[in-house]
């Protein structure tokens, strides 16, 4: 089992200390490179030796014994740590394995991923076997302990998630706590089982991490005082500026959600700010199209662009998140003793690497990807296909609540009263109101309404990626629903587009209903095909996957649909109840 995620043993760490004595061969040796050393934070010059997925030295020296060495001219590239994202969420339509794969590919070699899905998808024990599995892919995997599920569930299904957390928290790949998305009850409700998790988490020695957007700095103290650590919510420089004051490691974000980025480099040249040290990049768990060019070696990019100084561009992607989650032992920089996780560059520019080697393998090399030979057993750990064994009819169809939501944009929705006939079997199209239904995938419950802002003319689109794992009903057509919901059903999950009785696109997403098991290059086609059948069906906004995604998260303002029913973000009040089927 590769170990390079703790800990090496005993037997590894005496070969490893004999290389350099010559009794052991490098297995890879690069020679006559130019490699950043972030603790010097210079460029230098030499050769760096290898040993299976370990660094063993970096400097002037060559190793006495070479029996079996893989030879590496290093004369043309500059030579930077593996990038590392920290803060994944794994789930977005793509997979742990295929983003993590891909990741790699382009210079994203360690992740620190969202446990969410797990907790809805399958037992703890088998989450546990599969974070074992992932030690074997390309990327290091590091993961978080989730303390809220983001929405409101059901009292049986809510006690199912708080029993698994404190195993999470405890478990050695577990490295931080968090996104703690219900700060308001823990700041404002007296939460206090939500507290004691997070003082647990800090018993573990394991950072905090907070999501705060748009927080006051009263609110930004109050936190860190209750501990939070680390905060990624920040819109512009003024928000960075008011993280760091506090005393926050700083996540400034480029995503597909929130590409905020290059005006958070603007304002702080704005505001003469030159100081790095404890900002990181993240793209906050971006939708597939997102990443055709990569994943933090575009925010790097985007900073060179802004000015800011090379080196520090790499150690935010490097260095700084190692030395905040307490593993710049393992990853982060290029000196003795870390993961053997290297991006050979054509140019300091160009933070796009022409090669990569992660945990000591060929992942990527003079611009043609390896693809790496490792299956995870998901069947095995109970991720399969979407089994329902339930059928929904005309009777599921009720729409008879007088409020319904209204899209402001992608992910926020504000109520509107409904004032059309919701009885008819098909809405006009001269409307861009549409039905809704949120289903339990169990079949026990269903919330009905009306929203407003996704479509003008689809007749129906069924959905079982969803943040809670439940179902999802848009559409014009009653009959039409009922043909997505069977299609759907029948592939075993996934999304389904039909109109005027014609199955006109489908993604299939066989792992739980939630996750494709395509490559993520071939994920990226299908979710744009995704969007431009969307796009001509009426829906006017940018990212129809995260619209799915967080139509039940109550994190966002100001209404939503829920297991519980319609809520009022704010006042955490249910509406109008779900009905039981």
């Amino acid at each position: 089992m590769n170990e390079t995620r703790f800990r090496w043993r005993n037997r590894q760490l005496r070969e490893h200390a004999s290389v350099m004595d010559g009794t052991h061969a490098p297995t890879k040796l690069i020679k006559h490179t130019t490699y950043l050393n972030v603790y010097l934070k210079q460029w230098m010059t030499g050769h760096i030796w290898l040993y299976e997925d370990r660094i063993i030295y970096t400097g002037s020296e060559l190793p006495a014994n070479l029996e079996g060495t893989e030879i590496i001219d290093g004369k043309d590239s500059y030579i930077v740590p593996g990038y590392i994202e920290p803060h994944a969420h794994p789930f977005q339509l793509y997979n742990p394995r295929s983003l993590a794969e891909y990741a790699a590919r382009t210079g994203t070699t360690s992740l620190i991923n969202d446990n969410l899905m797990w907790l809805f998808l399958t037992k703890k024990e088998k989450a546990f076997s599969l974070l074992e599995e992932f030690m074997d892919l390309p990327a290091t995997m590091y993961w978080w302990a989730r303390f809220d599920p983001q929405s409101v569930l059901r009292d049986e299904e809510r006690e199912a998630f708080d029993e698994q957390v404190v195993s999470w928290i405890e478990h050695d790949a577990v490295i931080q706590g968090g996104e703690l998305t219900a700060w308001t009850d823990v700041l404002y409700n007296g939460d206090e089982q939500i507290l004691h998790w997070m003082q647990e988490t800090k018993r573990a020695r394991k950072p905090l991490e907070a999501h705060l957007p748009g927080a006051s700095e009263k609110t930004l103290v109050k936190m860190r005082l209750l501990g939070m650590d680390s905060e990624h919510e920040s819109m512009n420089a003024d928000d960075v500026i008011k993280r760091l004051s506090v005393g926050y490691q700083t996540g400034i974000r480029y995503s597909s959600i929130r590409p905020d980025l290059p005006e958070i480099f603007k304002g702080l040249k704005e505001k003469n700010h030159t100081h790095y040290d404890h900002l990181m990049y993240t793209t906050d768990g971006s939708t597939p199209g997102f990443y055709r060019e990569g994943l933090i070696n575009m925010c790097i990019r985007l900073a060179i662009e802004a000015g800011v100084p090379v080196i520090d561009a790499y150690m935010m992607a490097t260095y700084q998140p190692a030395r905040h989650f307490n593993i710049e032992n393992r990853v982060g920089s290029i000196n003795s003793g870390r993961v053997a996780h290297l991006n050979f560059l054509t140019d300091p520019k160009d933070p796009t690497p022409h090669s990569v080697i992660a945990k000591g393998e060929w992942v990527k090399r003079d611009g043609e990807d390896i693809k790496p030979e490792n299956t995870i057993q998901w069947k095995k750990n109970g991720i399969d296909h979407l089994n329902l064994d339930w059928e929904m009819n005309e009777h599921d169809m009720q729409f008879s609540m007088p409020i319904g939501m209204k899209m402001i944009n992608d992910v926020i929705m504000k109520p509107y009263a409904i004032d059309l006939d919701a009885s008819a079997s098909q809405l006009p199209d001269d409307t861009d109101e549409a039905f809704l239904m949120l289903m339990d995938r169990e079949g026990k419950w269903t919330v009905n309404t009306l929203l407003k802002g996704f479509t003008d003319s689809l007749g129906a689109l069924a959905s079982s990626y969803s943040n809670t794992g439940d179902l999802i009903l848009i559409g014009k057509s009653r009959s039409d629903i009922e043909k997505a919901f069977s299609r759907m059903k029948e592939i075993g999950g996934g999304i389904v587009l039909v109109d005027q009785g014609k199955i006109v696109f489908e993604l299939p997403l066989p792992l739980g209903g939630i996750m494709s098991d395509l490559p993520l290059e071939d994920l990226m086609q299908e979710e744009s095909k995704l969007k431009e059948y969307l796009k001509e069906y009426g829906f006017s906004f940018s990212d129809p996957v995260y619209t799915l995604l967080f139509l039940s998260s109550m994190h966002l303002p100001y209404i939503r649909i829920t297991p519980l029913g319609i809520m009022d973000v704010k006042k955490k009040e249910v509406l109008y109840p779900s009905i039981m089927r």
